[in-house]
């Protein structure tokens, strides 16, 4: 059960009900909610990030999926398996992200940005090694946006735990 409750999107502006509508009033937008206009912002950046960009949308969310796992936020993990699943991420895939390293269904950029991913997140940087490694495979309009992405998703995992945002069925969210 979330922290404090969600927001009510009958008492809610027009512009805030109307990002709600398109999202499926899922959970996590309900409590953002609370700040329009952070909301509103948030809500901008996600879209980009997930529709606007260069980046391979497959490495995306391996990339997204796996800032879930590392940060432990289940509605993050079970939301992006699913975005992954509609964008080309095999079931495989999906199933080896916890142990990605001695898997063999990733290719090598796939495993670049896997590792450039575990080290943002672990480390706050990437080692050099690292980052020359996928900057050898990415241009630099795809390696900004996978970092951007990364962290994005950090932010998100952790508000998501903050809050203790509620899992819901994916009938409601998904359409």
């Amino acid at each position: 059960m979330a922290r404090i409750n969600y927001s009510d999107p009958s008492k809610a502006s027009d512009r805030t009900r109307e990002i709600l509508d398109k999202n499926r009033n899922a959970n996590i937008f309900r409590m953002m909610a609370h700040s329009p206009s952070y909301f509103e912002q948030y809500c901008r950046l996600g879209g980009a990030i997930r529709h606007k960009g260069e980046l391979d949308p497959i490495v995306r969310e391996l990339a997204i999926t796996r800032t879930g796992i590392l940060c432990e936020a289940p509605y993050e993990i079970v939301a992006h398996k699913r975005i992954g699943k509609n964008v080309g991420v095999t079931d495989e895939q999906n199933e080896a992200l916890e142990n990605w390293q001695a898997a063999t269904c990733f290719n090598e950029v796939q495993r670049a940005a896997l590792a450039f991913t575990d080290e943002i997140v672990k480390l706050n940087k990437p080692t050099e090694a690292t980052f020359r490694a996928i900057a050898a495979k990415l241009t630099p309009a795809a390696l900004v946006e996978l970092q951007l992405s990364v962290g994005f998703y950090i932010m998100t995992s952790k508000f998501l735990e903050t809050f203790e945002i509620d899992l819901q069925p994916v009938t409601e969210v998904v359409g």
